[in-house]
C-alpha cells in the first residue's frame, strides 16, 4: 500500500515544442518530471501517468467542430510519453471515446478507485498544461478526497497569465503549491 502517488499529466510528444499542440517550453520540465518520478519511486509511491489517447475522429478536433488540432491520436508517435516511466507505472488513458472530452485524469477512468484501493491519501501533480489538464486533474483529486500538492517547478502552461489564474484557482480549492521537493 502506497500512501502517496505522483500523477504525471500528459507528458506526451504532441504537447512538446514541435508537436501538434505544443505547450511553450514544455520540454524544459521533462528533466524535473523524471527527477520526481525517480524520487517518488524510491519512496514506494505509486507512479501514475495520464495521457490523451484520442481516436482519430475525436470531438475536440477542429475537423469535428472542436477547438484543437488533431493531437495524441491513439498509437501515433505524438501520443508517446517523453518521460522515463518505470515498468510498473499506472497508465491512465483519457478522452478515448470519440464523443467525450476529458481534461482530468479522473474523468471517465478508474483512477480514483485505483488510488483508493492502493491506500493513497496524498497526490502530487506535475506535467502539462497547467491551466487545462493539470488543473482539471488536481481539482478532481480534491473532489475525490485526496490531499493534493502541485509541483510548481514541474508544470508548464500555455499562457503565463492563464497559468497564474489556474494556480490561484487550485490554491482556493485547497491544493498546496510546492515550489520544489
Amino acid at each position: 500500500m502506497a500512501e502517496e502517488a505522483l500523477i504525471v499529466v500528459d507528458m506526451q510528444r504532441d504537447f512538446m515544442p514541435g508537436g501538434a499542440l505544443p505547450v511553450p517550453e514544455g520540454d524544459k520540465i521533462i528533466h524535473r518530471c523524471n527527477e520526481y518520478i525517480r524520487k517518488f519511486k524510491e519512496k514506494g509511491a505509486l507512479i501514475v501517468a495520464t495521457r490523451d489517447w484520442h481516436p482519430p475522429n475525436h470531438v475536440s478536433f477542429k475537423d469535428q467542430g472542436g477547438p484543437w488540432p488533431p493531437h495524441c491520436v491513439q498509437g501515433t508517435e505524438g501520443a508517446e510519453f517523453v518521460v522515463e516511466l518505470p515498468e510498473d507505472a499506472l497508465i491512465i488513458s483519457k478522452a478515448t471515446e470519440p464523443d467525450k472530452e476529458a481534461y482530468s485524469g479522473f474523468e471517465g477512468t478508474e483512477l480514483a478507485k485505483i488510488l483508493k484501493e492502493n491506500g493513497v491519501k496524498r497526490v502530487y501533480v506535475c506535467g502539462v498544461a497547467t491551466e487545462y489538464c493539470v488543473k482539471a486533474t488536481a481539482l478532481d483529486a480534491v473532489k475525490h478526497g485526496f490531499d493534493v500538492y502541485l509541483l510548481r517547478d514541474a508544470v508548464k502552461g500555455i499562457k503565463p497569465e492563464d497559468e497564474e489564474k489556474a494556480i490561484e484557482d487550485m490554491k482556493k480549492a485547497g491544493i498546496k503549491i510546492l515550489e520544489s521537493l
